[in-house]
C-alpha cells in the first residue's frame, strides 16, 4: 500500500476501511487480527472492535483506538500493538530493560538492526506500542500522559 502504490491515505473512502487496515497490517507486520476497523476524522484514526449481538444503547461509536493511518503506513496505538504484536511476523523490535524504560519515559531509542518504517516495540512479553525506525533510531510516539515519570 506504500511505496510505488502511493499514500495509503489516498485510499480512504475509496475502499472499505476494514480491507484497507487489514492490508496495511499484513504488509507491515505480517498479521491482521480478525476485527472490524473504522477510520474516523481528519487525523485518520483507526478504531477496532469485534461484532457483538448485544445492543448497547447510548454509544454511537464502537471500538477502541487502534492506531492511525499515516502517509507511509499504519502507526499502532499501545493497544493496537498488544493486539497485533503477539502474532506479528515482521517489524517487531525487541528492547532491553534500559531502552524499554527510556522509551516509556518518552525518549527515542537506538536500535542495532537496520529497521526502517513503522515497528512494534516489545520488551520481554509486553508490547509497548509502535515507533518509526530510521537511521538506527526509533522515534518515540508514547503519548505524554502515558509516559513514565522519574522519581526525582
Amino acid at each position: 500500500m506504500t511505496g510505488p502504490v502511493g499514500n495509503p491515505r489516498d485510499k480512504i473512502g475509496k475502499i472499505n476501511d476494514t480491507k484497507l487496515v487489514r492490508t496495511l497490517l499484513v504488509e507491515n507486520y505480517g498479521y491482521s487480527p480478525d476485527l472490524i476497523y473504522e477510520i474516523r476524522g481528519r487525523y485518520h484514526k483507526v478504531y477496532a472492535w469485534k461484532p457483538c449481538p448485544l445492543d448497547v444503547k447510548g454509544s454511537e461509536r464502537k471500538g477502541i483506538y487502534f492506531g492511525r493511518i499515516e502517509s507511509d503506513g499504519i502507526r499502532l496505538s499501545i493497544e493496537g500493538a498488544f493486539l497485533v504484536g503477539p502474532r506479528a511476523t515482521k517489524n517487531v523490535v525487541e528492547l532491553d530493560d534500559g531502552r524499554a524504560l527510556r522509551y516509556l519515559a518518552g525518549e527515542d531509542v537506538e536500535v542495532d538492526q537496520a529497521f526502517r518504517g513503522w515497528v512494534i516495540l516489545r520488551w520481554r512479553d509486553y508490547y509497548l506500542g509502535s515507533g518509526k525506525a530510521a537511521n538506527g533510531r526509533i522515534h518515540n510516539y508514547v503519548p505524554k500522559e502515558r509516559r513514565l515519570r522519574s522519581r526525582a
